[in-house]
């Protein structure tokens, strides 16, 4: 299993941070592997609701199912996804206001292909550090796109 671990302050309100990073069509504004989402349900933002994700990390192209699997806005929200070969994904985000207008944002991701610790060197090996390296840049942008209005 790989995990990623992120932290920011943003300079804007809990409700705004939330709204954009619950927004699917959004996403191409802020994360940086994102290519485009089909499926969406009616109402991402409520429990159960589902998309189809699009990615690309280092020459790879892959598609992702997600489930909300928990929500409870706009302080936190687990995503769960299948993707490529029986691989699982989690996302969690969790969001909290410092009282000053700003909001932290918590990232954490953790990705799992099967095949024990064979799977886990082949995910080092294509993905390795790019996950974090993508996950920090994502946050920078999602930064500088609410604090710029």
């Amino acid at each position: 299993m790989s995990t990623v671990h992120k932290t920011i302050r943003i300079e804007a309100p809990i409700d705004r941070v939330w709204d954009t990073i619950m927004d699917p069509n959004r996403f191409g504004d802020w994360v940086t592997i994102h290519r485009g989402v089909t499926n969406v349900s009616s109402d991402p933002r409520s429990q159960g609701a589902t998309m189809d994700q699009s990615m690309h990390i280092r020459g790879l192209n892959f598609k992702v199912h997600w489930t909300l699997a928990d929500v409870n806005a706009p302080n936190f929200a687990e995503w769960r996804g299948r993707g490529p070969a029986h691989s699982e994904a989690r996302i969690q985000y969790k969001l909290t206001p410092d009282g000053d207008g700003a909001t932290d944002f918590e990232y954490t991701n953790e990705f799992h292909v099967p095949g024990g610790r064979l799977g886990g060197v082949a995910t080092q090996m294509i993905v390795g550090a790019a996950s974090g390296r993508e996950a920090q840049n994502s946050l920078q942008r999602l930064k500088a796109l609410l604090e710029r209005g």
